[in-house]
């Protein structure tokens, strides 16, 4: 109800806006908006669907010539991660050689309106970082680019195989060049933290708009909030209450093997 509302006033914003206001630039305007701002993380929470939606607004009204495509990245916060290889020796897995990269998103989804690689040049894809194998992961130090690329290929398959990046070609719908949607699937395996829902307008194979002004909050709500916060903030009472709970359950055991 609140998505079909927010796309009836969209509509209208995009077809009777003030001409003297649009005329005034020569560039279409976007106005996305999503779901829900909040996602809670309780021990119950299994995952969330996102829909992302919204207009574009055009000069005078009026579209211009030619297929508008559209693409929405929602991401999370970046973070620094060792990724180890391991190797068999003499019959024993062992870590054998590690890469650190300094700026990998906790989550990243995109969705289009049709492939990627048939709406977007390549370059440009790599400035805003369209598509999983787009991303700049910053690797640290110098190493081959071989090993790179071997390793950055194993992080991204990791990912992707967590359910922490994904792609979706023909997943975004646009009605009359004007509104237009996406829905994303948020795991439960995804990291707290501030996360950014883009939406890009491309046509001829550039982006001629870019909006990132959407956030979106993922918090730890209820029990698993409170660990957290004690983990976190008063480390010394998490460690002390860890230890009586530890000796509690141990003694609650032992009695009921007595007994049996």
């Amino acid at each position: 109800m609140i998505g079909r509302l927010f796309f009836l006033i969209c509509f209208l914003m995009a077809t009777f806006a003030p001409l003297a206001v649009l005329a005034q630039s020569t560039d279409p305007k976007l106005v996305p908006d999503v779901s829900q701002r909040k996602i809670s993380i309780e021990s119950s929470f299994t995952g969330a669907n996102l829909l992302l939606f919204g207009a574009i607004i055009y000069p005078r009204g009026v579209a211009p010539e030619g297929e508008i495509d559209v693409a929405v990245v929602l991401r999370g916060p970046s973070q620094a991660i060792t990724l180890r290889e391991k190797q068999r020796i003499l019959g024993i897995w062992v870590n054998a050689d590690s890469h650190e990269f300094l700026s990998v998103p906790g989550y990243y989804a995109v969705a289009s309106s049709r492939p990627l690689k048939k709406i977007v040049k390549p370059r440009t894809a790599d400035i805003y970082e369209l598509g999983v194998d787009r991303l700049q992961l910053s690797p640290s130090g110098s190493f081959e680019s071989k090993n790179k690329r071997r390793f950055e290929a194993g992080l991204v398959d990791l990912n992707k195989r967590g359910g922490l990046f994904r792609q979706y070609n023909n997943r975004v719908e646009i009605t009359d060049s004007v509104l237009y949607r996406a829905r994303l699937y948020v795991p439960s395996s995804v990291p707290v933290g501030r996360y950014t829902a883009e939406t890009l307008l491309i046509r001829n194979g550039q982006v001629i708009m870019a909006d990132d002004s959407v956030e979106i909050e993922v918090r730890k709500a209820g029990f698993e909030r409170l660990v957290t916060v004690l983990a976190d903030r008063y480390s010394l009472i998490y460690g002390i209450l860890a230890v009586i709970i530890s000796v509690l359950f141990g003694w609650i055991a032992a009695l009921i093997f007595q007994r049996v």
